[in-house]
């Protein structure tokens, strides 16, 4: 069965190993240096270098289109034969969104709010990025029943660094 994992860069490595996935999706800021994972080809971990804004910051890279058409064209490909790391920093905001995003576009006879529901009960901190997840709503055609059914959640509860979680495609 198909199973995004999300986790902090802190528990990368381990949660890679645990999970024996195959592939990875590191949401970091750019320039920011994701070590060599063992066990994980470089042609099957995705590096995507934006920061957690919602609006343009001198010095930082705000998440377009094209990023997230990068991250939904490495999900789509990935064979889902084992399981998918998505990470950033905290493991609370980029990669969270990131996992909502590859639930919907994977699992497209869900609906929106069911998963943002598994989300919440994974991942209690989890704070989707909204930029991210507004961008993948257009490219998506969801008509913005993915940012409502992010909004409907509501923030997460604070934390300094997310609990590694799990989600699954078919919700269960």
């Amino acid at each position: 069965m198909p199973t995004l994992h999300v986790c902090p860069l802190s528990r990368l490595h381990a949660t890679v190993a645990e999970t024996r996935a195959s592939h990875v999706v590191s949401l970091m800021g750019a320039g920011a240096e994701v070590p060599r994972l063992t066990g994980v080809a470089a042609d099957r971990h995705l590096f995507i270098g934006v920061s957690d804004i919602v609006a343009p910051l001198e010095g930082h890279v705000l998440a377009g289109a094209e990023h997230m058409e990068q991250l939904l064209a490495f999900v789509r490909a990935w064979g889902r034969e084992s399981p998918l790391v998505l990470h950033c920093w905290a493991g609370i905001s980029r990669s969270t969104a990131g996992a909502y995003i590859a639930a919907c576009a994977l699992a497209p006879e869900r609906d929106e709010a069911s998963i943002a529901l598994s989300l919440r009960a994974a991942a209690p901190s989890a704070t989707p990025n909204g930029r991210f997840i507004a961008l993948a709503d257009d490219i998506l055609g969801r008509r913005g029943r993915m940012v409502d059914a992010i909004r409907s959640i509501g923030r997460g509860a604070d934390a300094m660094e997310g609990t590694p979680f799990m989600l699954q495609l078919n919700g269960n």
